[in-house]
């Protein structure tokens, strides 16, 4: 969509939203895969000062209740045949109480016959076509909008990510935060218009896919944009268009590789960043080095945003394997402290890091606690990271909690413990990780209510019946107690004892698969 066509129809938008009661702050839920509108949309909301809530077109009912319920959205863009998801008939499996707040439900993309409206037997609301949603859109003179200058920080996006806590949690960035981001991110990577087409399949509803992509508006540079990633496709389109700069996940770049047996289809990348979800950075290395492909690591969080650091150029490919590097913003700070002293620690000393950036969040909308354990009293950011200071950026090592990496997104283990332990078969659950294939997965072990018998496929159907697909355990065992130890703060279950037991489980039956 031409820039001159998106922001007429963001003008659009934001008039029927207005004329719809949207307005300063609230909050307006995107449940769209990657699209023109996705950003016609994003801008509307930014224009009138609400708040885009991005959800992952993979998340089911329970997830998407939390949302909505928690965010207070008040509409729901949705696209009603992505993948085959049925999202009305998600919807329907939704208390209604939980979805109170949406005083409309609009598919994107999607009318009936007479382009009139689209409704669903299986959904519990009315969820109207985009064209019936806009017809209010001439009543609103853009004059009545708030004023641009008290926009810059106004809450923008919010994303959502998991910690420690059993719900995400709601990561709220402003307008500046973006489009200051945006600008750093450009220079840093030295993109625009002559840097060609850049391909991007990461999902916008992601904070990787969202600041990618506003970064290539911010250098002017053309974006060829995919509704879901294909390895094939991303591989003509930057042979095709002569692309400089790609951003993507490291399993996304092995695909890429393997559909380039000659070793010349990428040999226009000036540079490929690349975040580490699976597998081994030092095989990818040696494979992108084999097709010519300049690998660096990437450095980012939700609350930071993605892209906030990047390995150097001219490191050697050891560090340039691994995340961390240089932060793109020149304000930014970076330090590591002992968790156990408090200490501040010097270079090469491994400690938890903390990050001080102007692009950093406003706040964990809606938990005022998280966000005060989560900044401190200098506004640095506590990111739950572990790593080091090198004589000239960091490097990122891993994640200090129990978090997992699954499908790509940070999941917390409590978050899909607490769909387990909602069946009335099971007592307690605990979930851990695991790879399979060479893949995260999650195992799950329950132990059950007295004199209850478990049937682990329930358990599993449950999950997949709630949860997105990656957050489904890969395996579920019965167990009689989990292995705990005394601590000062009271009884802590051995997370460790449970993974290494699954690992081995899974390894003894080899292929496992759902």
């Amino acid at each position: 969509m031409p820039v001159a066509s998106l922001a007429d129809r963001a003008t659009e938008i934001a008039k029927a939203l207005t004329s719809r009661g949207i307005c300063f702050g609230d909050r307006v839920a995107l449940w769209l895969p990657n699209c023109p509108e996705w950003f016609a949309i994003f801008l509307a909301t930014a224009r009138i000062g609400a708040i885009a809530v991005m959800v992952n077109t993979r998340f089911r009912s329970s997830e998407i209740a939390d949302i909505i319920g928690r965010s207070g959205s008040k509409v729901l863009f949705l696209s009603l045949d992505f993948c085959g998801i049925d999202f009305p008939k998600i919807l329907s499996e939704i208390e209604l109480s939980a979805l109170e707040s949406l005083e409309a439900i609009v598919a994107v993309n999607q009318m009936d016959a007479s382009g009139s409206a689209v409704a669903s037997p299986t959904c519990q609301k009315v969820v109207e076509s985009m064209a019936v949603f806009l017809e209010g859109s001439r009543h609103v003179l853009p004059a009545s909008w708030p004023d641009e200058a008290d926009l810059a920080e106004a809450g923008a996006a919010i994303f959502t990510t998991s910690g420690t806590t059993s719900n995400p949690k709601f990561v709220l960035h402003s307008q500046q935060n973006a489009t200051r981001h945006a600008a750093d991110v450009t220079r840093a990577f030295d993109m625009g218009p002559k840097s060609g087409p850049i391909y991007q399949a990461l999902p916008l509803c992601g904070v990787f896919g969202f600041c990618i992509t506003f970064a290539a508006f911010a250098a002017d540079q053309d974006i060829l944009l995919e509704e879901a990633f294909s390895a094939s496709a991303a591989v003509a389109a930057v042979q095709k268009n002569r692309s400089t700069h790609l951003f993507a996940t490291d399993d996304m770049l092995h695909r890429m590789l393997d559909e380039d047996p000659d070793k010349e289809a990428l040999r226009s990348l000036k540079m490929a960043g690349f975040a580490a979800f699976n597998g081994d950075p030092a095989v990818l290395m040696t494979r992108c080095e084999d097709h010519r492909v300049p690998l660096f690591g990437l450095y980012g969080m939700s609350e930071v945003m993605a892209l906030f650091a990047a390995q150097f150029p001219e490191a050697p490919s050891s560090r340039r394997m691994k995340g961390g590097g240089m932060p793109v913003c020149s304000e930014a700070a970076v330090r590591v402290r002992d968790p156990e002293t408090g200490e501040l620690l010097g270079p090469r000393e491994i400690g938890a890091l903390e990050i001080k950036t102007p692009n950093r969040m406003i706040e964990y909308f809606g938990n005022p606690e998280a966000t005060s354990e989560a900044i401190d009293g200098d506004g640095f950011l506590r990111t739950g990271d572990v790593g080091y200071l090198e004589d000239v950026g960091f490097v990122f090592t891993a994640r200090m909690g129990d978090a997992l990496r699954l499908g790509g997104f940070l999941v917390a283990p409590e978050e899909i413990s607490s769909r387990i332990d909602a069946l009335t078969e099971v007592s307690a659950s605990q979930v851990v990780g695991v790879l399979v294939a060479g893949k995260s997965r999650c195992a799950a072990f329950v132990i059950p209510t007295e004199g209850a018998d478990i049937a682990k496929e329930a358990v599993v159907e449950h999950c997949r019946s709630g949860l997105a697909a990656y957050k489904v355990p890969i395996a579920v065992w019965e167990i009689d107690a989990f292995p705990t130890t005394p601590g000062p703060n009271g009884t802590k279950i051995l997370r460790r004892k449970l993974q290494d037991l699954a690992q081995q489980r899974l390894d003894a039956v080899g292929d496992v698969s759902n």
